[in-house]
C-alpha cells in the first residue's frame, strides 16, 4: 500500500512541477489517453496482487 501511496505523491508533485514551471505534461492531453494510463497502471497494479 505504501508504494501506491509514493506513486501517487510522485504524480501529484510532478504535475505540479510542471504546472509551476510551465512544462508541458508528460501524459495524454485527452481524457481517453489518461484514462488509458489509468487503466494500464491499475491492470499492472492488480496482476502484482494476483501473481
Amino acid at each position: 500500500m505504501s508504494e501506491l501511496t509514493i506513486g501517487v505523491l510522485l504524480g501529484l508533485t510532478i504535475g505540479a512541477v510542471c504546472r509551476w514551471l510551465d512544462i508541458p505534461v508528460p501524459a495524454p492531453p485527452k481524457i481517453e489517453g489518461a484514462l488509458l494510463v489509468v487503466a494500464m497502471t491499475l491492470g499492472f497494479t492488480l496482476g502484482d496482487v494476483v501473481l
